[in-house]
């Protein structure tokens, strides 16, 4: 096996607070109430949670398992475990998977900058729903703006990252994701003390058995993935740097246990303060941005409530690009260095961090300021079956790239490293027992592959 990186996280706190932040961002905060509204509340929870232990579980593990034993980022990782470049082409597509979710992602989070600017300054006074509704369009559509905002949070990332593991990412996870957690309970205690919560608790955790339908158990397993971060590499190379006494199968747990906890938290936000104030939980991805102001304005301490919302969004957010971003600059890292180090003659030298960083900084904006373009300014025209480049982006990486990143690497360790599988490496882990060893084996060669074609199918609009 090849050796590992020299920087790694100093601490197990510290990888279990960067994985978890990794795990958690706009998807369990502005996607996970949405589209629980939209599938009947508790019966959608419900098989959340399953989907969460039977296909989470195990493909956060083999992420951490791969980095682990390799020492690699999603580049060299799969080509250092299995001897040759037959896989390769896994390791390129979690690379070019991280490199276009932040072309939108980073507009999203430019969204979140942008509102929480926008609640500091009082602008939602006195709007209801069709004012912000159409406040949201005026904002959306205003480019310069738009652009501004979306790449202030690169800026923002890049500057983490321009630190080694431990100084940058490490420090700021263990700033952020308890900071986060502290603020979702503050936001949570202020919702429940509102009239009329009581029947926002009741829809989001009383199980109507009825209303699990396949398209519920759909949603779900999909929802799973995208809310884990699954199949783009991102804990491959957390996982390359790892301390070797650090138990993945607890980890893997925890980071779990961490992501699950800050979706059912937003649910507690969300659904209370909307069956309050009388209005449709299945609003749909405008929730967050349309329904939840519009609440805050008839809320007491209205400012105060909106700025808190606004400033958990943008943490969520960050720690989410920070992991994504990890994951292009180790790329290009050890990309350059293999180029580099090529054969008998050298081919110059390798991309150090600060050079790797500056790299992926100048291509995400590029892809930022297409994106917004493609919304708002010259290309807004320029469509393929009714999506511009933003939604395309969003549907590619959701509806193929990701789904397609998972199968790969639990086909890969479930299949086609069966010896090595379970005496290489699951030997990254001394902590997994031979039973489990045989569970997981079995789940990543059956139940995963077949979970995943189901999600590829569906929303391919197959199923």
């Amino acid at each position: 096996m090849s050796e590992r990186k020299s920087t790694s996280f100093s601490s197990k706190v510290g990888l279990i607070m960067a994985a978890a932040g990794s795990a958690v961002g706009l998807g369990n905060i502005w996607k996970f109430p949405y589209i629980a509204g939209e599938n009947g509340g508790g019966a959608f929870l419900i098989v959340y949670l399953l989907c969460v232990l039977l296909f989470g579980m195990p493909l956060i593990m083999t992420e951490f398992l791969i980095g682990k034993r390799s020492g690699k980022s999603a580049f060299g990782a799969f080509r250092a475990l299995n001897g040759n470049d037959r896989w390769q082409w896994l390791s390129w597509l979690c690379m070019m998977t991280a490199f276009i979710i932040m072309g939108f992602y980073f507009v999203v989070t430019g969204w979140c900058f942008n509102y929480l600017f926008e609640a500091v300054r009082h602008t939602f006074d006195g709007f209801g729903t069709e004012a912000l509704t159409a406040h949201f369009a005026t904002v959306s559509s205003n480019t310069p703006r738009m652009i501004g905002f979306s790449l202030l949070p690169v800026v923002l990332t890049a500057a983490v990252l321009w630190f080694d593991v431990n100084t940058g990412i490490e420090r700021l996870s263990k700033l952020l994701m308890p900071l986060l957690l502290l603020m979702m309970l503050l936001m949570a205690g202020r919702v429940l003390m509102l009239d009329g919560s009581n029947v926002g608790m009741r829809f989001f955790f009383q199980t109507d058995f009825s209303k699990i339908t396949p398209k519920v158990i759909m949603e779900a397993m999909g929802q799973c993935f995208f809310s884990l971060s699954i199949g783009m590499g991102a804990l491959i190379t957390y996982g390359a740097y790892m301390p070797k006494s650090q138990n993945v199968t607890g980890t893997s747990v925890q980071v779990i246990i961490l992501d699950t906890l800050v979706a059912i938290l937003a649910g507690i936000i969300i659904f209370p303060a909307v069956f309050a104030f009388g209005f449709n939980p299945a609003e749909g991805p405008q929730l967050v941005f349309v329904v939840l102001p519009a609440i805050f304005e008839q809320m007491s301490f209205s400012w105060f409530s909106g700025v808190l919302f606004f400033s958990l969004l943008c943490i969520a957010a960050l720690t989410s690009t920070i992991s994504l971003m990890e994951v292009a600059v180790a790329f290009v890292c050890e990309a350059s260095e293999a180029f580099a180090n090529n054969g008998k003659k050298k081919h110059g030298k390798a991309f150090n961090r600060h050079q790797s960083v500056l790299i992926v900084s100048a291509l995400v904006g590029g892809l930022i300021v297409l994106c917004v373009l493609s919304m708002t300014g010259a290309f807004s025209g320029l469509t393929f079956f009714g999506h511009n480049l933003f939604e395309w982006f969003d549907e590619v990486t959701a509806c193929i790239m990701l789904p397609i990143g998972a199968l790969g690497m639990s086909l890969f360790v479930g299949w086609c490293l069966p010896k090595n599988g379970e005496k290489g490496v699951l030997h990254a882990d001394k902590g997994i027992k031979r039973w489990f060893r045989k569970i997981y084996i079995f789940v990543l060669r059956w139940l995963v592959p077949i979970a995943i074609i189901l999600i590829f199918l569906n929303s391919l609009g197959v199923l």
